[in-house]
């Protein structure tokens, strides 16, 4: 079935709201204070993201591709799989989404957040940043994790069960791939892997008057947004003249 662009910004819209929703809140319930899972550990975020991106692929997957990310959405048109026309109307729907995802985040752990006086611990919930402070470190793990993520999508997305019909366990693939990505490439920034899932709540978190919250820490913040951008572009430039070029 053929949707309107409308239709398909609205899925993008409500996908990445979605996302956000589920992945940061699965961090607020581990990091912020007497929630019922705080300090339950880094495995139920990596499991929470990656459903987190395995539920909006499944509702909107045949919709708008649940692309859900700028990176994904840029470097998708740069191999010629994706019209330019629409990048712009989708990014802007993929970040008004996670800024909404993230106000839910706030309403549902707002006495949490008030509780929590680790700074730290507060952006984590709405942005990432690098552990060690070093942002060469931090740039070349959020460009291997989102290479990996939209290499491994197309490859999923590309397969000969996907494009026979069997698009339900391609989009659980995709959900179990960003799952392993936070599990292994998670320590050192978080990760973003998306800039719309980093930025979009970066902002709100400079805007709202939480208790605790510290610095929003801008001068991370263009990593999360130009790494995962760059290896989403070569990523799929890469797969598209190694396995779709005739």
């Amino acid at each position: 079935m053929d949707y309107s662009l409308s239709t398909k910004l609205a899925a993008e819209f409500f996908g990445t709201a979605i996302m956000v929703a589920l992945g940061n809140g699965s961090v607020a319930t581990v990091d912020l204070e007497k929630t019922k899972g705080s300090r339950s550990g880094w495995i139920i975020i990596s499991v929470g993201y990656g459903f987190a991106v395995m539920i909006p692929a499944l509702m909107f997957g045949s919709i708008s591709g649940s692309q859900i990310n700028p990176a994904f959405t840029i470097g998708l048109a740069t191999a010629g799989l994706f019209p330019w026309v629409e990048v712009l109307p989708y990014i802007g729907a993929q970040f008004l989404g996670a800024i909404v995802g993230q106000l839910i985040v706030v309403a549902a752990f707002k006495p949490h957040y008030d509780l929590t006086n680790n700074a730290d611990h507060i952006l984590g919930t709405f942005s990432t940043s690098d552990a060690t402070q070093n942002y060469w470190n931090g740039f070349i793990n959020e460009f291997l994790g989102t290479f990996v993520l939209v290499f491994g999508a197309l490859g999923i997305t590309n397969s000969p069960d996907f494009s026979s019909g069997n698009q339900l366990s391609g989009f659980i693939g995709v959900g179990l791939l960003v799952m392993v990505i936070v599990a292994s490439f998670g320590g050192p920034t978080g990760p973003a892997l998306n800039p719309a899932r980093d930025l979009g709540p970066r902002i709100l978190h400079q805007i709202l008057p939480l208790k605790y919250k510290g610095s929003s820490n801008w001068k991370y913040s263009w990593i999360p947004v130009t790494a995962p951008i760059f290896a989403g572009i070569i990523a799929s430039l890469l797969y598209t003249k190694i396995f779709l070029s005739k």
